[in-house]
């Protein structure tokens, strides 16, 4: 059982239920607000950055410059609800419009996540973790300054969206820097070091390979 599982565990008697917001209506699922940084694959398996729009558990709106197909397959990582894939439905000004094939048990995860978030913001539930981590094989890596100047640091733990790394003197909170070629932010500091947040989220496989 994940972060989202627990919490919607502990919130679901006392905020909004999934049926409030993802019940039928004419798009057979009511879509859920829901703003986030992503990255989404083609069918040629060219990769592009975008955000989440909006979102239920059969489809979503996607915003990017990038131009897909009516009826191609994509897949996309998003930092609040991680992996969907489906085709594209429809085309809009900015984006794409796209379904959602999943298992019913992929669903029913995906309502608990959506009524997890929606509680979490009207009930001002602090932001947990919300990628699982691992502990990489390969910790040394090199943390690039603006100024182009480089540390040595040991990288602690990394998921598609940040990082935890080892360090006596981090840069301050909000600066932008390369953990290796993957751009990040200093998101805040910690005993050990710093958190760092991704500027794009990553694809699992290849973060794997890179971190070994």
């Amino acid at each position: 059982m994940n972060a989202f599982d627990d919490a919607f565990a502990d919130f679901r008697d006392h905020g909004v239920s999934a049926s409030d917001h993802i019940g039928p209506d004419r798009r057979r699922h009511k879509r859920v607000e829901l703003f986030c940084l992503g990255r989404f694959m083609r069918a040629d398996k060219a990769e592009y950055p975008c955000k989440l729009q909006d979102v239920s558990v059969g489809g979503s709106c996607i915003l990017t410059p990038q131009s897909v197909q009516v009826g191609e397959h994509v897949i996309a990582y998003f930092d609040e609800i991680g992996r969907i894939d489906g085709p594209v439905v429809r085309l809009l000004s900015g984006g794409f419009a796209m379904q959602i094939v999943a298992t019913q048990h992929r669903r029913e995860k995906l309502a608990a996540q959506l009524t997890w978030l929606i509680n979490r913001k009207m009930l001002g539930i602090p932001e947990a973790r919300r990628h699982d981590r691992i502990v990489p094989k390969q910790m040394n890596s090199m943390l690039q300054l603006a100024d182009g100047s480089q540390i040595e640091v040991n990288v602690l733990d990394v998921s598609i969206s940040g990082a935890s790394v080892a360090m006596e003197s981090g840069p301050p909170v909000g600066t932008e820097v390369m953990l290796g070629r993957l751009r990040a932010r200093v998101a805040r500091s910690h005993e050990a070091g710093i958190a760092l947040q991704f500027i794009d989220i990553q694809n699992p496989m290849a973060l794997r390979k890179h971190f070994g």
